[in-house]
């Protein structure tokens, strides 16, 4: 009996031992919406939760080209639409792009803002939609367009149907000069300046590079020059040969003042545009 109770003592020691308590891992999650407790093993940690609101997201906006005037923009607008005119129909891009220019006064004229006609041609024969002007009379009828882009794609079909226009197609493809004169002759307008005119206007804003694109000529020349540090009017003036209030006339300058990127025209226009 003795050994009996010992060996029961011993197994209730043994049992007692084995079951010992251990510590469980409590999660809490708090109330907060970017931030969790845990408590591991009696370490208490904190982990920050990401929110929406704390990822920045960044909006990239788009800049409007900004032009140095409305004829700079008229340009950047249709100079390709006078190309694709120059592949199909042999106008050169320069004449169509000035003539445009100064027909439209670059796109601002009541004629092409209200008909889209940018180049002052009238009715004659027309059978489309019209608009009444006041031109070298009062209340003539000019062509009216659904879209500019008609208003150029009619102007290469006016050129290239009418007999009298036919000797500018025999020119050399990029002879604007002649274009402008041959323009006038055959009777396109009325002013006498009408090929200064286009001349300057071509020159001016180098609308002959246009004409070397299609044709693929290279060399063309440049006259702007962008200004770099260091560049002064007085600088220029003598690089280019011309006077300093010359280059303020020609760039409507009010001061001496320059900044680097600057572009500035370096060649003089002719007296009577």
């Amino acid at each position: 009996m003795k050994f009996k109770r010992i060996f029961v003592l011993i197994a209730l020691v043994v049992f007692i031992s084995g079951c010992g308590t251990k510590k469980g891992v409590i999660t809490k999650k708090s109330k907060a919406k970017n931030e969790s407790t845990e408590i591991n093993n009696g370490v208490t940690q904190n982990h920050k939760v990401e929110t929406k609101k704390e990822k920045e997201e960044v909006s990239i906006v788009d800049t409007p080209e900004v032009y140095a005037n409305s004829t700079e923009e008229y340009i950047a607008i249709y100079s390709d639409i006078a190309q694709d005119e120059m592949r199909q129909y042999g106008v050169p891009a320069s004449i169509t792009l000035a003539q445009g220019i100064l027909e439209s006064s670059s796109g601002k004229g009541r004629l092409a803002v209200e008909g889209n006609n940018h180049f002052g041609i009238k009715c004659h024969d027309w059978t489309g939609a019209r608009i009444i002007h006041d031109d070298d009379e009062k209340g003539e009828c000019f062509r009216k367009y659904k879209n500019s882009k008609y208003s150029f794609k009619d102007h290469s079909v006016f050129l290239t149907s009418r007999k009298r226009y036919h000797k500018l197609f025999i020119l050399e493809k990029d002879d604007y000069k002649g274009w402008s004169k041959g323009l006038k002759a055959a009777g396109y307008a009325t002013d006498r300046k009408y090929p200064q005119k286009l001349i300057s206007i071509i020159e001016r804003y180098q609308l002959y590079r246009f004409d070397a694109q299609v044709i693929g000529k290279e060399g063309v020349k440049n006259d702007r020059h962008t200004v770099v540090t260091g560049d002064t009017l007085y600088s220029l003036s003598k690089k280019y040969n011309l006077s300093i209030n010359k280059l303020k006339q020609l760039n409507g300058l009010d001061s001496d003042n320059l900044f680097v990127g600057q572009v500035l025209y370096v060649k003089p226009l002719p007296k009577d545009f």
